[in-house]
């Protein structure tokens, strides 16, 4: 609501509806999300892929609205070009890696005792989009 203080402390584009004060997304981070909860199980889409689906914005554009709103989706399906999993989520988003069965792509020896962790294989488990 104009002149409502609390509106200052939402993201950009958010609004403050009534009493309970639930944000609404941007119509850009609502598409993002979306285009999140269709990446099947197993398979990924890059940052990129994603702004490309949709026609706008680029991969930090992508980026920025899944750290502001992608917890409620399945986050970990969304990830960086080079396939390096999120820095500091490693563990967790091996955990789902490995549940759904995406593919990975082990590091060498020398990489592992340098303590570099699976990275996800993008030519195997990206996904385009299309059904099946």
């Amino acid at each position: 609501m104009p002149g409502d203080p609390r509106a200052e402390e939402l993201p950009e584009g958010a609004a403050v509806h009534g009493a309970s004060d639930v944000p609404t997304l941007p119509d850009y981070a609502e598409r993002v999300l979306e285009v999140a909860e269709l990446i099947p199980a197993g398979r990924v889409m890059t940052y990129g892929d994603i702004a490309e689906w949709l026609e706008e914005g680029g991969p930090r554009q992508v980026g920025r609205v899944m750290a502001l709103y992608g917890g409620a989706v399945p986050w970990w399906r969304v990830v960086r070009a080079d396939g390096v999993p999120l820095p500091g989520h490693e563990r967790e988003v091996l955990a789902h890696y490995h549940a759904e069965g995406t593919p990975l792509r082990e590091p060498t020896a020398a990489s592992r005792r340098q303590g570099h962790t699976p990275r996800i294989d993008i030519r195997r488990a990206r996904w385009d989009g299309k059904a099946g």
